[in-house]
């Protein structure tokens, strides 16, 4: 591939990223900081008519949404990074093949760890469940610098985080959200506590890693910290400051602030 078409490629793919990442993630926020406590205040009828006709067209964007924005993501890792020659460090033990195959198992594994704490007991303690997952994040992204360059890290925590989030769509809140529609409607009988409780935690879990994604997808524009010895140290730090900023923005929804006219 020639540099002129790879130029294009890289600027069609980034802009589309971009566009379906908005749609994407703008309905994340809307449906945990505005309809979750608009939802607070249906009543039995209000729930019958508003959620059939609000819900499954909001879900409809929400997760082919997220569908393009993980396949224009893979798409552009592909491009600049297994192509353009920036994954792997000058002294990593293996060529492109083996940086490809590390680079998309680290995907694939974070998830599976992930989706196993948080269907075993530990979903019950919120904060044991985050500080493991925390460290195991930890000690994959110190494994990913052994061999990455610095700047290949940045990205692939934005892939990891956009991997479980798009899963977490298609495989746990989507599904999930048909049974709840369904119920609401009649179709289906109405669902157990565990239903909406899954639902409900992994679209907060999603709206928490979003923060830190969205500084990962800008990362390659701070050369400082992304070359910096310091820069997993920096990388995750940053990734608390995202979810202490994930937090305040609940404690705001729950406020009466967002409601005044």
């Amino acid at each position: 591939m020639n540099a002129n078409t790879s130029e294009w490629l890289n600027v069609l793919f980034r802009w589309f990223h971009l566009v379906v990442g908005i749609l994407w993630i703008g309905h994340l926020y809307f449906f945990n900081f505005v309809n979750s406590q608009v939802a607070k205040t249906y009543d039995a009828d209000s729930k019958k008519k508003v959620l059939p006709e609000l819900m499954p067209r909001a879900l409809y964007w929400f997760r082919w949404g997220a569908a393009f924005t993980w396949i224009s993501g893979i798409l552009l890792v592909a491009l600049v990074y297994y192509h353009g020659g920036l994954l792997l460090n000058e002294d990593a033990p293996f060529g492109i093949g083996g940086g490809i195959a590390v680079s998309v198992g680290s995907l694939i594994i974070a998830f599976v760890i992930y989706d196993l704490i948080w269907k075993s007991p530990l979903a019950k303690n919120e904060m044991v469940g985050t500080a493991i997952s925390f460290v195991l994040l930890a000690v994959l992204l110190w494994v990913l610098s052994r061999w990455f360059s610095g700047r290949a890290v940045y990205i692939h925590l934005g892939g990891i985080f956009g991997t479980i989030m798009a899963a977490n769509v298609w495989m746990r809140i989507w599904p999930n959200q048909r049974k709840i529609i369904g119920g609401v409607k009649g179709t289906n009988p109405a669902p157990d506590a565990s239903v909406p409780a899954v639902a409900g935690l992994r679209s907060k879990h999603n709206t928490y890693m979003s923060v830190p994604l969205m500084f990962a997808m800008i990362s390659n524009h701070a050369s400082t910290i992304v070359g910096s010895e310091y820069s997993l140290p920096i990388l995750l730090v940053l990734v608390l400051v995202g979810w202490g900023a994930t937090k305040f923005m609940y404690t705001k929804a729950a406020t009466p602030a967002p409601a005044k006219y």
